[in-house]
């Protein structure tokens, strides 16, 4: 949890504002509400787009439990199955 709150003091400078997560407009369908209200309560919503041309669904799917085991996001199992769903559909690169 200490890392967690440490990683996000330091992305606060403006990166993780509710500003700043709406300048990148995320693709609509099933899970975009959970995506935008878990993701950009530490980093920018940009990011997903942005990396969206080199991530599989395997590696969202790694992204996201990072996410939970590594830094501590509290996104509980099925938050998390729907933003991998949300995120492999809109946002994947094919398979290599």
């Amino acid at each position: 949890m200490k890392a967690l709150v440490i990683m996000c003091l330091l992305m606060a400078g403006g990166v993780a504002s509710p500003a700043a997560a709406q300048r990148a407009p995320l693709a609509p369908g099933p899970g975009k509400d959970v995506v935008e209200t878990a993701c950009a309560m530490c980093h920018s919503l940009s990011y997903i787009p942005m990396n969206s041309r080199f991530l599989t669904p395997e590696v969202w799917k790694a992204e996201v439990t990072k996410m939970r085991v590594a830094f501590g996001a509290p996104i509980d199992d099925d938050a998390a199955n729907e933003i991998i769903a949300y995120l492999t559909a809109h946002y994947a690169a094919a398979p290599k």
